[in-house]
């Protein structure tokens, strides 16, 4: 295999730095006068060259050389398919595993070195071989890097292992040829975001703890190697209680010339603490005022869902501003729709809360959201309106109720003709606003509302406020001038950069990109489809009939899947009549066709086949009785990033009619 020249010349520059540290140069030369003088007989005028290589083989240097040159092909587990260049990882030892380290780069390693104290599985058994059991997965994300670890079997003491290599100055941070020095990379206040899930054995996942890791105290530390003890808390109304504790090991690589002393390291990060504790309190002593006049509008304002702060799964309190950004999907999503098609198919779970009382209050980081693959309608609202910012379009979280005064948040775009479309996160609709005039005539007819939204209190995005202080807040009359001051109360912009413009603090996470999914969707879609036909024949068994498939008739059901998928992308129907026409077809006269198509946003084929069997209709086909019945089931998957699908299901059977 042939190297491209630029990549020989790094492996070359790799060897020659390796051989440096290991003075292999210096041990030949003694080797070689060693030789010369042992072995070399009085009438003999030089040795071969096979000779030398003998002797430096039976002195155990070329072991030694490649025991250290310990070059491997698999990589450290890392997800971003679309960054150009990937660091890989590199053994305890800092030996060099992956020719693709840039030599003029500055790396961090940081290694995982097992847990402890994670009481909640004092009592789990051990898991047996080949036995499925639940695991947990580390995911990080730095400096717009991602990676994810083995996953390891949970236990009181989890077994992790994993080292990922993390490239410092990522987002061209001073000269691209020149590397970062420890007083360059001490002004990085970028922390690393751990996020620990739980999988069960059913693949549904729990997010356990969201840490933000200061890594910068390596750079004060001697050989710019230092061991960390990490306590993982709770999230939400857990969030005070520890969960665990992580060993971790930070390396910095290649090694500091001049590590900066462990003072002037902790100075930095108490400045910056500072800095962005200020930044914090003089926000909040503004949003205090502004929500003072606001009152003093109308006093039924106070009863208006108007959320200024809103609580990270770790407790704490952030602006609602700072859950937005403008997010670019690089060419994993084409179109604002299809955008929309991914935040609804991953899975909406409301945030737990322990015994009753109500809705528990939770919006998380985007990386605990995409991580765990699903979350509350705030964190659908929160990355939808995102990815429309980063489509160019004028997009906001809305925050009011749906039917019942349930809470609720969707997205709001504003188009340059003065049209508002409203975006439902959860379900992918979208609907056009247009306003019902409470002043007009009994008798004339006005727009009827096929949104669920009843009120709304506020709209944001990433560098607007807006309180709504029209005198109703019903979102049926609501008008959406957002200039008109004397309907939507602004918060100055200035206030809200200065705590949730992109570097504004540091206790602002940075946006993760997304990953590529790893699903094969055709391997998947066969496989449920397998197991939903054994789960069909089982239970026909039971009911003492017998299953005949026809393979044709499964086939024909895959251009209806692609079209009802392709509908809820684009909003178009298409390839239905194609579809009839065939059906027509392959169904005999004197045949009945029954067909069931049916939706999900989980693989789980068990799980799936017991909701089908909840409708009346499914189970009219599953358990269809007759002369000459044939059965067929197809099952396509749609795959999108991080790994969310949509699975489309479609049961059907044709048999004689006797009348």
């Amino acid at each position: 295999m042939s190297l491209p020249p630029e990549k020989a010349s790094e492996l070359k520059q790799l060897i020659h730095q390796q051989l440096s540290k290991m003075d292999v140069h210096g041990r030949i030369r003694e080797i070689l006068a060693e030789t010369i003088r042992e072995e070399l007989a009085p009438d003999q005028q030089h040795l071969s060259t096979e000779d030398l290589i003998k002797a430096l083989r039976r002195r155990g240097i070329i072991d030694d050389v490649m025991k250290e040159l310990n070059f491997v092909t698999d990589s450290v587990d890392q997800e971003p398919p679309s960054s150009p260049k990937q660091p890989g990882g590199f053994d305890k030892q800092s030996t060099l595993k992956k020719s693709n380290i840039d030599p003029t780069r500055r790396y961090l390693y940081l290694q995982v070195l097992g847990g402890k104290a994670f009481l909640e599985h004092l009592q789990e058994p051990e898991p047996l071989p080949g036995q499925v059991c639940s695991t947990f997965t580390l995911c990080l994300h730095y400096r717009n890097q991602r990676f994810r670890s083995k996953p390891v079997p949970c236990a009181c003491e989890p077994d992790f292992h994993d080292g990922f290599l993390l490239e410092v100055h990522r987002e061209n941070l001073g000269d691209g040829t020149r590397m970062a020095d420890s007083t360059t990379m001490l002004s990085i206040s970028d922390p690393i975001h751990m996020v620990l899930i739980k999988t069960d054995i059913f693949g549904e996942t729990t997010l356990v703890a969201s840490y933000f890791l200061e890594w910068r105290s390596v750079l004060g530390s001697e050989n710019g190697v230092t061991n960390l003890t990490v306590e993982l808390m709770g999230v939400g109304t857990e969030s005070k209680v520890s969960v665990g504790i992580l060993n971790i090991k930070l390396e910095m690589y290649p090694p500091l010339n001049q590590t900066l002393s462990q003072e002037v390291v902790n100075t930095q990060l108490a400045l910056e603490r500072q800095k962005t504790a200020e930044k914090e309190r003089l926000f909040l002593v503004y949003a205090k005022q502004w929500w003072r006049e606001y009152l003093q509008i109308r006093p039924s304002h106070n009863s208006r869902l108007v959320k200024i702060f809103a609580q990270d799964e770790n407790g704490i309190n952030r602006p609602v501003c700072s859950y937005v950004k403008p997010l670019r999907a690089g060419r994993l999503l084409d179109t604002p729709r299809q955008a929309a098609r991914f935040v609804n198919v991953l899975g909406y779970e409301r945030a737990p809360v322990i015994g009753g009382g109500g809705k528990q209050e939770q919006w998380c980081t985007l990386l605990a959201f995409l991580c765990r693959n699903k979350g509350d309608c705030e964190d659908h609202a929160n990355l939808l309106c995102s990815l429309l910012l980063g489509y160019g379009l004028e997009a906001f979280v809305c925050v009011g109720t749906k039917a019942k005064g349930v809470p609720h948040a969707w997205v709001m775009t504003c188009g340059t003709d003065g049209t508002i479309t409203f975006w439902e996160s959860l379900t992918g609709h979208r609907y056009i606003h247009k306003p019902v005039n409470p002043d007009e005539p009994p008798l004339t007819e006005q727009p009827k509302p096929l949104y669920p939204y009843r009120t709304i209190g506020c709209v944001f995005n990433h560098q607007m406020f807006l309180g709504n202080c029209q005198p109703s807040d019903a979102v049926e009359t609501c008008i959406f001038d957002l200039n008109d001051e004397s309907k939507w109360k602004p918060m100055s912009e200035e206030a809200i950069k200065s705590v949730c413009a992109p570097g504004a603090t540091t206790a602002l996470p940075p946006f993760p990109p997304l990953c590529a999914s790893t699903i094969d969707a055709s391997v998947t879609s066969n496989e449920i489809e397998m197991q939903l036909r054994l789960l069909v024949s089982e239970h026909r068994k039971d009911l003492g009939l017998t299953t005949v498939w026809e393979d044709q008739l499964s086939y024909l059901l895959s251009p209806a899947l692609a079209s009802y998928e392709f509908e809820r992308t684009t909003s178009i129907s298409a390839g239905n009549e194609e579809f009839q026409d065939a059906i027509r077809r392959a169904v005999p006269d004197g045949h009945t066709f029954k067909g069931f198509p049916i939706h999900f946003v989980y693989r789980n084929a068990r799980r799936a086949f017991a909701t089908c069997l909840r409708s009346p209709f499914c189970e009219e086909i599953i358990c269809c009785r007759g002369d000459q019945v044939r059965l067929a089931v197809r099952v396509r998957v749609f795959t999108y990033p991080e790994s969310a699908c949509a699975v489309w299901i479609m049961f059907a059977c044709k048999y004689r009619s006797v009348l």
